[in-house]
């Protein structure tokens, strides 16, 4: 598979990205606890089949202290037993927010209610712009074929 567009040294896409990754630090410094934020990267990029952001997001949280059977059962969260209650409700926001056409309006109150159950409004806030950065910087990289497999931990920085 070839690479369509070299997005991160294409000056229009490049400024976009720098962009769009320094609002990200917004993110990355929330209260929104570490292992939520790679838990729900990794989630919301499997859905999209983004092969870049899975390996980026697999080795970050292996890097963070992520447990391998935890990172393995990400895609089938809800039968595993190794998810806190919050983070079940991450995931679950996560996927609704991500699969939005898949569903009838959007994010359903019943998994909103159970998210503000688990995080306050600075970490709810911190997770909705997550899942938009995630969708947004998983479809930049399916559009343009980002090949996956040779991401190394730190490569876009401390809040890659």
């Amino acid at each position: 598979m070839d690479v369509r567009l070299n997005i991160f040294e294409n000056p229009v896409s490049g400024k976009f990205l720098k962009r769009v990754t320094s609002a990200y630090k917004a993110i990355y410094d929330s209260p929104l606890p570490a292992s939520t934020l790679e838990l729900v990267s990794l989630r919301t990029s499997q859905i999209n089949g983004c092969g870049f952001c899975v390996d980026m997001h697999t080795k970050e949280a292996a890097h963070a202290g992520e447990s391998s059977v935890r990172i393995s059962l990400v895609a089938a969260w809800r039968e595993a037993n190794v998810f806190t209650e919050a983070e079940r409700a991450a995931l679950e926001l996560a996927e609704q927010g991500t699969r939005i056409a898949d569903g009838t309006g959007g994010v359903s109150d019943e998994v909103w209610a159970n998210a503000a159950k688990h995080y306050d409004e600075d970490q709810l806030a911190a997770l909705v712009s997550l899942i938009a950065f995630m969708n947004t910087v998983n479809r930049m990289n399916i559009i343009t074929r980002q090949p996956a497999g040779d991401y190394q931990v730190g490569q876009f920085g401390d809040f890659g």
